[in-house]
């Protein structure tokens, strides 16, 4: 094959199994080769699964050799975030706690990557349980490093996976999203991500067997992959999307909607509620909307989106309330300094009363009515995932101003995830050397219409990675 196979896309690596251009022990070896050189320097493969990934390989050569057809993405490694469960391995959460938390069976997602061929190589870092804040450090493992600058964040909370794939120790991530979980550190660390629509992919994200969560848990948290190309998020869009009985709320929607009648019309909106916007930022939606053009796409400005500032009061007060009486005990796991980043949201959006709770379920659906209606008229929407280039690492935590400033600069983030509509991550170039990227937005189970779009900017802006950490000069 001449090159290193960590360097393939997930496609070629997969094609390559199927027709026996390699083993698939050799492309597991190919990327284990990669975490033992990458990660001491960016520590975002957490629990490395090596032994388990060589028998799954060995598997799969052994069915290729007696005739059985392989799956779409036979042989190729994936990680996935410690909150999401590999059957037989510790879902920690980042957390001391839960370090021998040890799972049962495979969470849907990971189930159904696995069943298509691919093979999870390890778990990845996240923000500790999750609520530590938008930078990926966590009490077990501590810090994961943006390969493109040490002195700024990954994003979070999906980080280990966004740093594994762009630097080539795995092809494909598995994180999750309610607000921007895959979003923010795919465009920080210059990858694809997808966050699909709400009951697209089935899930489970109990804690060990333990209760379902509550209406905001239900419907913000969506899983969602990362991939260095969107080629390579579509591959894994399709074979995660689907139901499955452990999860009652996943549809059958089909993968691919009817056709759009004329030119697809793309609204674009730079700074979202007018907040600012960083000029690199602004740029990489300019560039964005000019390679759409380029693609035939309609393209044009609008002056918003709608309800923004509705959406985010909403998303704030509703997800604090249904938190709130498990903030005691869940704030002693999250280590010294961890709980800054909860506290300060509920200081600043404090419990609504049950009367209230009900009239803000009444104002969700409300809003989700507007956004429909907004994406009736334009099948797509451009924008930022962040307002910003990537910040430093626990700005979120600091004070009230950098939290301030990182919700603020996520906020299409957050309110695409309010109104549980479909977006795709995609970059867009490299700006002071750091990657830009900008996000896809679409109607209800469009999702194949934001893949097309992404692929259109891809094909015209190109590729960013896989890199090797910039400051670490005996990485390739």
């Amino acid at each position: 094959m001449g090159d290193a196979l960590w360097k393939l896309s997930a496609a070629a690596q997969a094609k390559a199994v199927r027709e026996g251009e390699v083993r698939a022990v050799e492309l597991v070896e190919s990327h284990l080769e990669r975490i033992a050189e990458v990660n001491p320097e960016v520590n975002a493969v957490t629990q490395l699964l090596a032994g388990r990934a060589r028998e799954a390989a060995e598997r799969a050569d052994r069915r290729r050799a007696v005739g059985e057809e392989l799956g779409p993405l036979a042989g190729v490694p994936f990680t996935v975030k410690e909150s999401t469960a590999i059957e037989g391995v510790p879902t920690t959460f980042g957390t001391p706690r839960f370090r021998d938390l040890v799972a049962p069976m495979d969470a849907p997602p990971v189930a159904r990557l696995r069943a298509a061929g691919a093979i999870p190589i390890g778990h990845s870092n996240m923000p500790t349980l999750i609520l530590a804040g938008m930078h990926t450090r966590s009490e077990l493992f501590g810090d994961t490093v943006n390969p493109w600058d040490r002195g700024r964040t990954p994003g979070g909370t999906s980080g280990g996976d966004a740093v594994a794939v762009a630097t080539g120790m795995a092809a494909l991530g598995l994180g999750n999203d309610s607000g921007g979980s895959v979003r923010v550190p795919a465009q920080f660390c210059g990858v694809a991500g997808l966050k699909p629509t709400t009951n697209r992919f089935p899930a489970d994200h109990r804690i060990l067997g333990s209760d379902d969560p509550g209406p905001a848990s239900q419907l913000l948290v969506t899983d969602g992959p990362f991939a260095r190309s969107v080629g390579d998020l579509r591959l894994a869009y399709e074979v995660l999307a689907g139901t499955d009985p452990r999860d009652p709320r996943a549809v059958p929607v089909p993968l691919y909607g009817e056709s759009v009648p004329g030119p697809v019309k793309v609204a674009v909106v730079a700074d979202p509620g007018g907040h600012g916007v960083h000029p690199t930022v602004r740029a990489a939606v300019a560039t964005a909307a000019d390679a759409l053009r380029d693609a035939g796409y309609e393209v044009r400005e609008v002056p918003d989106v709608p309800r923004l500032e509705e959406a985010l009061d909403a998303y704030g007060r509703i997800t604090v309330t249904e938190f709130a009486p498990t903030w005691p005990a869940v704030r002693k796991l999250l280590g010294k300094g961890g709980d800054r980043y909860i506290e300060m949201a509920m200081q600043q959006s404090p419990p609504a009363s049950a009367d209230e709770f009900m009239k803000l379920m009444g104002t969700w659906l409300n809003i989700r009515r507007s956004w429909a209606e907004f994406l009736d008229e334009h099948p797509l929407l451009l924008g930022p995932s962040f307002t910003e280039p990537p910040v430093e690492p626990g700005l979120e935590s600091r004070d009230r101003a950098g939290r301030d400033r990182v919700g603020s600069a996520m906020r299409l983030c957050t309110v695409t995830s309010f109104v549980g509509v479909p977006a795709v991550a995609v970059p867009t170039g490299i700006a002071d050397g750091l990657p830009t990227g900008v996000q896809i937005v679409g109607r209800a189970f469009r999702e194949d219409l934001c893949l097309a779009a992404a692929e259109a900017i891809e094909d015209r802006l190109g590729v960013l990675t896989p890199i090797g950490p910039r400051w670490a000069v005996r990485v390739s």
